[in-house]
């Protein structure tokens, strides 16, 4: 795992590999967007991560929002009640690369790494 950007009391934690990517995909947007996590029922183990570029107008006065160096990311509070503490990485690597979710709060997390139960 990558070096986390900011400390430990970011309530999303944000590894450096995973920020560039992540800015290199806004760029490719070609606006300037925060990054919406979230957990929604389903997947293997019961509940599944969600992320997706937002307009950062879109903000709701109860989301909890993460500054990395003018990047943003938000997260609703019942998402955050799963997520608290959650490590988000980037690998490049041919099998199994992609954004990997390190949670504290799951229990068991399905093999693919998208799912999770707590």
């Amino acid at each position: 795992m990558t070096q986390a950007t900011q400390t430990q009391s970011q309530g999303i934690q944000l590894s450096t590999t995973a920020l560039k990517h992540l800015t290199a995909l806004r760029q490719q947007q070609g606006e300037n967007l925060c990054l919406r996590v979230g957990v929604r029922g389903g997947g293997c183990s019961g509940l599944s991560y969600t992320m997706d570029f937002e307009q950062s107008e879109n903000i709701r006065d109860d989301d909890q929002v993460f500054d990395y160096d003018g990047f943003q990311i938000i997260s609703d509070p019942k998402s955050l009640l799963y997520l608290y503490g959650l490590m988000l990485d980037y690998s490049d690597a041919l099998i199994g690369g992609g954004f990997q979710f390190t949670n504290p709060n799951a229990n068991q997390t399905c093999g693919c790494g998208k799912s999770f139960g707590v």
